[in-house]
Parts: C-alpha cells; structure tokens; sequence
C-alpha cells in the first residue's frame, strides 16, 4: 500500500472522528436542561419565580390539550408545574422537564448510539472483507508469477 494512501486514510478516519464528535455534542446539547438563571431586578412582566423564592404547588405534570393552547409555558417541554411564589404570593404555572420525559430522551439517545456503532460495525467488517480480498489477490499474483 502506498504512503500516500495510507494518510489519505488517515485523514478520512481523522474527519470522520471530528464529525461523530461535533455530532454527539450537538445531540448532548439538544438534550441538556435549560438552565434558569435567577434575575437580582424585579419587573411586573417576568415570572415571580425568576426572582423570589417559591414552593410548587403541583408537581410536574403533562400538559393537557386545553393547557397547551392556553398556557404558553407548555410549549417548550409540554410539561408544567403550578408554583407559588413566597413573597407576592402569586400562583404562576413554569415549564419542567418531567423524569419519565427524560427517560425517553435518554433511550432515544441509547438507541441512536446503538444505531450508529452497529453501522460502524458492518463498515469495519465490509473494509475488512475488501483488504481481506486484496492481500489474498496479491498472494496469488505473487504465486503465479513464480
């Protein structure tokens, strides 16, 4: 096998490692919680749960028909938790991710990873085959011309 080919191959495998890690980490960062920042400045349109302390009212819960259309916190997750705000007093509805939403994110990311190393698998072996075959070629060659 020539050098040339053998770094070119080398950089192929190089490339294709970059885009399995730039895609793995894309896939964990669509998956990552939305992290909730609490603001020091109050204002009368933010949620009073950015700013005070509160205690949850309902735990989190899937979001009826009738809540998804009226309740614009359920669009992000599809899940909703009722709190109650401390100091105000306010009951407010806040968007969770719910454990059993979590759960299938977690399986469907397994099976993904499944999916793309059993590829990697048969393209491993149909390489493996395809060397097979040409050193077994060679082999030949080199008897015949004996």
């Amino acid at each position: 096998m020539p050098a040339s080919t053998g770094r070119r191959g080398l950089a192929q495998g190089r490339h294709l490692c970059w885009l399995l890690c730039a895609v793995t980490l894309n896939l964990c960062q669509a998956e990552a919680p939305v992290r909730e920042e609490k603001l020091s400045v109050s204002t009368s349109t933010s949620p009073c749960w950015l700013v005070e302390e509160f205690v949850v009212a309902e735990e989190c819960a899937p979001c009826s028909t009738f809540q998804a259309k009226t309740i614009p916190e359920c669009g992000s997750t599809g899940y909703i938790e009722k709190i109650t705000c401390s100091t105000s007093k306010r009951n407010e509805f806040k968007s969770c991710r719910s454990a059993l939403m979590e759960q299938h994110l977690f399986w469907k990311f397994e099976g993904a990873v499944v999916g793309v190393a059993l590829i990697f698998a048969c393209l491993v072996v149909i390489r493996q085959r395809q060397l097979d075959r040409k050193a077994l070629e060679k082999v030949r060659k080199q008897i015949e011309s004996i």
